[in-house]
């Protein structure tokens, strides 16, 4: 008898000790998980994304037990960078958190198996629901690690205020937008014009020889290396060579719209997100200010080019964590957040592209309902981008590929701005600018191949 009692007590031990092992396992309102989260939408004190989730924290996440919470709002590249100083165990870098928004070039700063593998949460009829196109990018060697939350693509903004102004003194029209051949040339033109301003900044010069060279049906990276003796690429590099050694295209670092809103620049080529930013009035250096007026217009290619844009925006990340209930609350949140209706609120306040097949049909089919101006404008042009067959391309994924891209971002800019300088001088001193414009763009090509091969 004593033995039997014994046997019961010691079952009904285990018992409890299996259950209180399952209820850790599992999510609960009682006993809420807590997602820390680093995302690239907005600023800390004003981000569409940090309203969104406010409103997950509010209702689903508070119903099942998940609290996420946005530690760091910033941009692409500094996520990168602090990613990769704790992953390489720099000093004082910061702790990592659950979840990060980054672009797939990333996933090679990881350890194998270091990231949650989506796919392993979402059945096969939920991942049916996103844009193919969209959430093939986030696979990496069969593994589903970054989730499509909001996606971009590359347009033209323009300064219409301070335009109109060039237009009517130089007879030159919106129809230098149509192309990248006039848009350089008009950008010359504007730097006569207003005494030695640039008229136009790319933001990503990497994104414009990936979309011009696909366009001329060649490509920009082969077999992992930038592919710079080939004619495509001196045929993409001219026009922008010639415009920044004359001083009409904007070689500095920083982003567009941050000399956008000082007037220093009135049109830029980049994310269709980078609208967030761009601000319905400018600051001049007198501190006087000026309301302006934006046009939103398709990413400008080649003339002889087939029409091609970017496919961009970074995805949802999720460290692969021990505790089995932080991987199922990253699920959690991300299919709550790529909902219909949420995924739609986040991204028309942003200037993105939401990532269901859904969502983006009803977006585009109700265009009008997009309250904000400039906002119904830019989805307006990326619709026109998709009515005249637009091809779209994403970045390619390589070992070293975000290395990569930021070094050729440096050595095209400093190679550029190197020959402009010297131009000004030049010409200062009585020399044809004819002949010296084209010796600097054969020089500065030559510059270029010898650093990259």
């Amino acid at each position: 008898m004593k033995k039997l009692l014994s046997l019961f007590l010691i079952g009904l031990i285990l018992c409890l000790i299996l259950a209180g092992c399952s209820d850790k396992g599992k999510l609960s309102p009682d006993n809420p998980v807590t997602l820390t989260i680093w995302h690239v939408y907005g600023s800390q004190t004003s981000s569409p994304m940090n309203d969104v989730i406010d409103e997950f924290n509010r209702t689903s996440g508070k119903d099942i037990g998940v609290f996420v919470k946005v530690e760091m709002v910033t941009d692409s590249d500094e996520i990168d960078n602090v990613l990769t100083a704790n992953l390489t165990e720099e000093p004082g870098s910061y702790e990592l958190p659950d979840l990060f928004v980054a672009y797939p070039r990333i996933v090679e700063k990881f350890e194998d198996d270091a990231l949650l593998d989506f796919s392993d949460y979402f059945s096969r009829e939920e991942l049916s629901l996103y844009r193919n196109d969209f959430l093939q990018e986030g696979f990496c060697n069969g593994q589903l690690l970054m989730l499509p939350i909001a996606k971009s693509s590359e347009l033209l903004f323009v300064n219409k205020t301070i335009f109109d102004r060039f237009s009517a003194d130089t007879g030159i029209t919106t129809d230098c937008f149509e192309n990248v051949e006039t848009l350089m040339s008009a950008s010359n033109e504007y730097y006569d014009w207003s005494q030695g301003r640039t008229m136009f900044q790319i933001n990503d010069f990497y994104h414009y020889f990936l979309t011009n060279m696909k366009g001329l049906d060649s490509e920009f990276i082969k077999d992992g290396k930038i592919n710079s003796d080939s004619d495509a690429f001196e045929k993409v590099f001219t026009p922008i060579a010639e415009a920044a050694i004359y001083g009409g295209l904007c070689v500095g670092d920083g982003y567009a719209s941050d000399r956008w809103k000082t007037g220093e620049i009135i049109g830029s080529v980049g994310s269709t997100a980078g609208i967030l930013y761009m601000r319905d009035y400018v600051t001049y250096e007198d501190n006087t200010t000026e309301d302006i007026e934006t046009l939103v217009l398709p990413y400008p290619c080649l003339k002889e080019s087939n029409p091609t844009a970017i496919q961009r925006g970074g995805g949802l990340f999720a460290l692969k964590n021990e505790d089995e209930r932080k991987n199922q609350a990253a699920a959690i949140f991300a299919k709550w957040l790529t909902e219909q209706k949420h995924n739609l609120d986040f991204v028309t306040k942003a200037g993105y592209l939401p990532v269901t097949d859904k969502a983006f049909q009803e977006l585009f089919a109700n265009i009008s309902s997009v309250e904000n101006e400039k906002y119904r404008m830019l989805y307006s042009a990326v619709n026109e981008q998709y009515e005249n067959d637009y091809q779209f391309c994403f970045l390619p994924i390589f070992d070293g590929a975000l290395d990569m891209q930021k070094s050729f971002e440096k050595l095209i800019k400093s190679t550029l701005s190197n020959a402009h300088e010297e131009y000004i001088l030049r010409v200062e001193n009585g020399e044809n600018s004819d002949t010296i414009m084209k010796e600097l763009t054969a020089s500065a090509l030559a510059s270029l191949r010898e650093a990259l091969n």
